[in-house]
């Protein structure tokens, strides 16, 4: 990790993750693989997230995708600099070049991604030189809560 990975953390508000995990609940509730994100900007929600694949009939219906295009309508910008990003689990490829495309300072994430995962799972698509845009990243918060949601959603659709 870098230095600036580490110094992130400093920032990370356990009240945003909580508001992540609630929304992924909300998720898992609506048939949905259970993801939820949230934006903040000076300490304030601006936009929410949940996964909408399956509702939607969009494979871009992610929960991180959904969140920053209702902080942009908030803010009537789609550039996030000076946000947050705090999502239960760790983004996708498409998901992270949103957040990079949006300016979003920093990215707080749960549990790891080990199939899709772009930060440190599969690959570590933020540390890529070429980016036009540097996003501070750390995770593993409330790393459990995420993980358990996303085996018991997983368990009941083998169930059923």
């Amino acid at each position: 990790m870098t230095t600036e990975v580490l110094n992130t953390a400093e920032n990370f508000n356990i009240e945003f993750m909580r508001k992540a995990i609630l929304l992924a609940k909300e998720a898992f509730q609506n048939h949905e693989v259970p993801v939820g994100a949230v934006i903040v900007k000076d300490f304030k929600v601006i936009g929410v997230g949940m996964n909408n694949v399956i509702s939607s009939s969009s494979v871009i219906g992610h929960a991180e995708i959904n969140a920053i295009f209702n902080a942009g309508q908030a803010i009537q910008n789609y550039r996030l600099n000076g946000c947050d990003l705090y999502v239960s689990l760790e983004p996708c490829h498409m998901c992270a070049k949103a957040i990079v495309d949006a300016r979003i300072n920093n990215l707080f994430f749960g549990a790891l991604e080990p199939k899709t995962g772009s930060i440190v799972s599969i690959d570590n698509f933020l540390d890529s030189e070429h980016l036009n845009h540097k996003v501070n990243y750390s995770y593993g918060y409330m790393q459990s809560e995420s993980i358990d949601l996303l085996k018991s959603f997983f368990q009941s659709k083998r169930l059923a």
